[in-house]
């Protein structure tokens, strides 16, 4: 049996403004209905497997467990309260897996696209065997041009007909020496995915690197299971080294064993990325959204709510979303990290949140701010509840718009339904809860000296954020 290991970490900068540091790429749907994280999961459905364990930060929790959800998914879902890179997380996994089992792990990442999903399955099945004789596989992705954005592994000799011993892993190349890999064909694109047994990716990593090793342990050694969320040590992890699993082991065992795959693998590691595996129309242009186009070539428009009007453009990425606009040229798409950089010493919003935010209840979305006032449309799932809290600084109008609410306002519970409202003043402890079978709609005027998300003394919450 094998136990898929889905690292959904991510910062969220390479795609921006669709991604966001606490919405990153893989929550998104951008090659089809399902997100990235779905479809990493979806894609296994010709294996045997074992629940799925994923490892994501803290802050994303809920966006992970709603997402597996969706797709009648559950799992383990490891919180890192703090990055520490590849080998650290898969050193936590391996240990979860270890708890109930020895088997084998499929570590995947969780925005990564792969079209042809039949080959890759293929792929995973060939490695199976040498996964289980004790082999650490890593999946190389069979070139398809010479890239100078991908890391390389080298293939030595044949273990057997599917299978190469690692003979290098080799950084990013210049351009020439990438040429030089493409025509060789002795070069794999290094993909970082692998299939191998706990327990021997536990031994090789107490080997080169006891000191994460023991670092994971203590982490372990100390944690808090809420439902499927697992919380690991802080402290402990804090003091474990930042490493990835090549520098950690791969490079260093002499178990390590490559399989190709050639199944039209993508990273999506930038807007140009997207582009090239987006179906396009006559003039080569990739288009999500509510667009016209006159005299356009070879763009990336992605688009939200609004129109997109283009005219007598070429070789341009054009993504609006509700509260940024991107215009970039499709060769330069590598420095919107540098937009995402900005935003943060100035100490902006946008490369956190979007203006539509996300939380274990439902979402809101900021329609409206302005000197002592914010308007936000509010959106309650059937069944769930705000945590009951207080302001020291605003006061809320709540108006219902569709469902009931269920308010509880100082000492009184009571219900609110469609074109009714409700008023909190400062300082009065209340809660909102969807009792109803329908989403509940409504929309919350805020108005106060100070209007921080950050202005919420919580008393109680169903969802651990007290």
């Amino acid at each position: 049996m094998i136990t898929p290991v889905i690292m959904a970490g991510g910062s969220g900068s390479r795609l921006w403004p669709l991604s966001r540091s606490l919405y990153p790429k893989q929550f998104l749907a951008l090659n089809g209905n399902e997100t990235m994280l779905q479809q990493t999961l979806q894609r296994l459905s010709g294996l045997t497997l074992e629940r799925p364990v994923v490892i994501c930060n803290e802050e994303h929790r809920f966006i992970v467990a709603e997402q597996l959800r969706e797709i009648n998914q559950s799992g383990s879902i490891i919180l890192e309260p703090v990055g520490r890179n590849t080998a650290p997380a898969i050193a936590l996994a391996s240990k979860t897996v270890m708890a109930s089992k020895d088997s084998l792990i499929l570590i995947l990442a969780a925005d990564h696209v792969i079209e042809n999903e039949s080959a890759f399955v293929d792929a995973v099945e060939k490695a199976i065997p040498l996964a289980e004789a004790g082999k650490l596989v890593t999946f190389g992705i069979v070139p398809t041009e010479a890239h100078t954005g991908y890391g390389y592994i080298k293939r030595g000799e044949s273990v057997n007909e599917h299978g190469f011993e690692v003979d290098a892993f080799v950084e990013k190349p210049n351009a020439e020496i990438a040429s030089e890999y493409f025509e060789g064909k002795e070069h794999y694109w290094n993909s970082g995915m692998f299939l191998m047994k706990a327990s021997r990716y536990l031994e090789e990593l107490n080997q080169f690197r006891p000191d994460i090793y023991t670092a994971c342990e203590s982490a372990l050694a100390n944690t808090s299971k809420d439902e499927d969320f697992i919380r690991i040590d802080k402290g402990a992890f804090e003091k474990c080294p930042d490493e990835s699993i090549d520098y950690a082991v791969m490079e260093k065992t002499a178990d390590a064993v490559v399989v190709p795959l050639d199944a039209g693998w993508s990273d999506i590691g930038s807007w140009s990325a997207l582009w090239d595996v987006n179906s396009k129309d006559s003039n080569g242009n990739a288009v999500v959204g509510d667009s016209i186009m006159h005299e356009t070539t070879n763009c990336l428009i992605q688009g939200s709510e609004r129109l997109i009007a283009t005219v007598g453009i070429d070789n341009l990425v054009i993504v609006d979303t509700k509260d940024a606009l991107l215009v970039a040229s499709k060769d330069k798409v590598q420095e919107v990290k540098k937009i995402v950089e900005q935003l943060k010493a100035e100490g902006r919003s946008e490369f956190k949140n979007h203006r539509e935010v996300y939380r274990p209840w439902g979402k809101y979305d900021s329609i409206d701010t302005g000197t002592r006032y914010q308007v936000k449309r509010i959106t309650v799932k059937p069944g769930e509840k705000l945590s009951i809290q207080m302001h020291h600084h605003r006061a809320e109008h709540w108006i219902v718009v569709s469902g009931t609410a269920k308010v509880t306002n100082g000492d009184k519970t009571f219900l609110v339904t469609e074109n009714e409202s409700t008023y909190i003043p400062i300082g009065v402890i209340h809660a909102l809860e969807n009792p109803g079978k329908l989403p509940l709609e409504m929309i919350e005027v805020q108005s106060g000296t100070y209007l921080g998300e950050d202005d919420i003394v919580r008393f109680e919450d169903r969802y651990g954020r007290v």
